[in-house]
């Protein structure tokens, strides 16, 4: 290895959302996460949404009033089409 181009490894503190921390080895000295093994879905096998910034409130809002909008809608008249 090169001297000087490599970035310092040191011991790296991680904390959750859900309160949970543990140590490890990184190039920065702390990170956050949103989601751990404590709190994850897959190893907790309960079910939770895991909702960044509300994005699941916000597709359900944007899509509550249009429901199956292309049905209604029907097909573009064909005598828009002989125009072209």
């Amino acid at each position: 290895m090169k001297d000087g181009i490599h970035p310092d490894y040191v011991e790296t503190k991680v904390t959750c959302g859900c309160g949970n921390g543990f140590t490890t080895r990184s190039t920065k000295p702390e990170l956050k996460v949103d989601i751990c093994n404590a709190c994850h879905p897959f190893y907790t096998g309960k079910l939770k949404y895991v909702d960044t910034a509300g994005r699941i409130e916000k597709f359900q809002k944007k899509f509550a009033g249009t429901g199956y909008s292309s049905l209604k809608r029907g097909k573009k008249e064909e005598s828009q089409a002989e125009d072209v």
